[in-house]
């Protein structure tokens, strides 16, 4: 979740620290620097009739690949595709084109619109995939997305995730708002707004609801949202703090951060709110749970070795009162996220003065930094593995930043809303 300064206080001093958040400049406009040694040379040709629309297909698709950072956008300026049977593949391979996308669109009735689109391999002269959609004109941003997806996916084997969602909290003068927006930053909606803080947003395996924490009654309360409905549920609010919510693989429980007992120690409970089990005992303050896939074992954040380290310890019936660490590089590494495979996961670590985005193999322990800024919090996997999202302050600003899991290239998002932009979640992939 939250930078966790030196002397490892949990949640209530990062509370003070958002009530003197600065305004920023927050639906995102993208800016790339860096830059990968194996991306893939693709020319987008302008969408044939796209003028008439408000949205720009070509625009939306050119920002979702480029953002990944796997692919190098060639310029397709004076040049265009009519019909397939038309190409000059010399015009597009003479630019430096491995591969083109050409596409066009068809108005018709009742306001819906045909969107068509091509991906051809320049090398061969080969077609790779050609597909169609018949769609209302308010979801042109939406079949971008799904475009993206597919021409990712053709190219790289990998899933697409342009057509996911992120959620985070901002705060804008004296209001706190959980808001949810399209991968891309767009089409952001707040799900809840107060005067009080939100914090730890968490998604549900299924990506139709949200939990986190709201302090509207004063106190840290954990509550469930479904977004379709915005019905909400009080989950957990026992005496002391309530807090850092994270769901299981099967949706049916949350680990959550509870003092109850003295201390913060995690325990589960049933995704309604019932049945309570302590999971962990330690003399250390224990927070952040994050499932691994399987659902087997959680890692968390402990300062129970006298320094804030990231553990593990199995999810079973009984207490458990060990847990192995898994961190030893440095006296402070925090905020832990499990990747979707289960291979790694994803932390903030402090690096001399800096506080960067790590990840670590489990395997071999191996840890590579992927960022080198001064304050950055809340990473969270892309549900393919391949990109982290993370908040981070630039040019004094608070942005919302992504960086490809191989730390070769970082994609910087500037929120167009006023704002102070905190903990990004990244959710599942949509059904």
């Amino acid at each position: 979740m939250q930078i966790y300064r030196p002397q490892f206080v949990f949640y209530v001093v990062i509370i003070l620290l958002w009530l003197i958040g600065t305004p920023l400049h927050a639906a995102l406009n993208i800016e790339i620097f860096g830059g990968g040694a194996t991306q893939i040379p693709i020319a987008i040709a302008p969408f044939s009739s796209e003028e008439k629309l408000k949205q720009s297909l070509t625009t939306v698709v050119a920002a979702d690949l480029q953002r990944s950072g796997l692919f190098k956008l060639i310029d397709s300026s004076g040049l265009r595709v009519g019909d397939l049977r038309e190409i000059t593949y010399t015009d597009w391979s003479s630019r430096g084109a491995n591969v083109l996308v050409t596409g066009g669109i068809k108005m018709l009735t009742n306001g819906q619109v045909e969107v068509q689109f091509s991906l051809i391999d320049l090398a061969k002269q080969t077609l790779l995939i050609s597909d169609t959609e018949v769609v209302p004109a308010e979801q042109l941003r939406a079949t971008a997305h799904r475009i993206a997806d597919k021409i990712y996916e053709t190219l790289t084997g990998d899933v697409g995730v342009f057509s996911t969602r992120i959620a985070y909290v901002a705060k804008n003068e004296n209001k706190y708002a959980l808001q949810v927006a399209d991968a891309d930053g767009f089409n952001a909606q707040s799900v809840i707004e107060y005067t009080e803080p939100i914090i730890s947003p968490a998604w549900s395996p299924d990506g139709a609801q949200l939990a986190y924490v709201s302090f509207e009654n004063k106190k840290p309360v954990i509550y469930v949202q479904t977004l379709a409905t915005r019905a909400r549920k009080v989950i957990s609010n026992f005496k002391g703090s309530n807090s850092a919510p994270a769901w299981s693989p099967d949706g049916k429980k949350l680990a959550v951060v509870l003092s109850i007992k003295g201390g913060s120690q995690i325990f589960l409970i049933n995704a309604d709110g019932g049945a309570l089990q302590r999971l962990g005992q330690s003399s250390g303050i224990d927070t952040e749970p994050s499932f691994s896939p399987d659902g087997r074992s959680i890692i968390f954040t402990s300062d129970r070795g006298g320094s804030p380290q990231i553990y593990r310890m199995p999810v079973t019936g009984d207490v458990s009162t060990v847990a192995e660490r898994l961190t030893f590089e440095g006296s402070y590494n925090v905020s832990p996220q499990y990747s979707y495979d289960g291979k790694s996961f994803t932390f903030i670590h402090r690096n001399g003065e800096n506080f960067n985005v790590a990840v670590q193999n489990l395997d071999t322990r191996q840890v590579q930094l992927l960022t080198d800024s001064r304050s950055d919090e809340s990473p969270s996997f892309a549900p393919n593995n391949r990109i982290i999202l993370y908040a981070t302050r630039i040019k004094g600003k608070g942005v919302l930043v992504s960086v490809p899991s191989s730390g070769k290239m970082t994609a910087e998002f500037f929120l167009q809303v006023m704002g102070d932009i905190r903990e990004p979640t990244w959710g599942p992939l949509r059904k």
